[in-house]
């Protein structure tokens, strides 16, 4: 159990649970993880966007609440692999292009306390930043895993 620097209540960081027991019913499975190193992990993301599906979170395997806790080294390996699941998700999806987002604070739309870096495949006309995200299928999320992680073992 963690507690956020910026609350006095018990935490459970749904990230950090990534490195823990699995959760049949809910959260990241471990077939999500597309690429991993001593220093970060990037699975497909349990919440989509509809015309946006199979995108990224790249995160720290370390606990850092946000950009103004992340150190140097880690902030270095999380846009590495963010570039790597960019050029996999051009490859393997054939989108037209890559957004990455990241958000910090209350004010900052963060509403995971563990810092966190979108990667979304993006396609003309998405409208990515006009719709909401919905929970995804885990049989669903499978099938894009395998192809980013097939990519990244062929190229890497």
């Amino acid at each position: 159990m963690l507690y956020s620097s910026r609350s006095w209540y018990p935490y459970e960081c749904p990230f950090c649970r990534i490195w823990g027991i699995e959760r049949p019913d809910q959260g990241t499975k471990q077939r999500d993880i597309i690429f991993q190193n001593d220093k970060v992990t990037a699975f497909i993301a349990g919440k989509w966007w509809p015309n946006n599906k199979g995108h990224v979170l790249v995160v720290p395997n370390q606990h850092f609440e946000n950009i103004f806790e992340l150190p140097a080294d880690y902030a270095v390996e999380i846009h590495r692999a963010a570039q790597l699941t960019a050029l996999a998700m051009k490859s393997t999806y054939g989108c037209d292009g890559i957004s990455t987002r990241q958000h910090n604070e209350p004010a900052g739309n963060q509403d995971v306390w563990h810092y966190h870096l979108h990667v979304y495949p993006r396609y003309v006309n998405d409208q990515l930043y006009l719709t909401n995200g919905s929970p995804s299928d885990p049989e669903e999320r499978a099938l894009y895993a395998d192809q980013l992680r097939s990519w990244m073992k062929e190229n890497i």
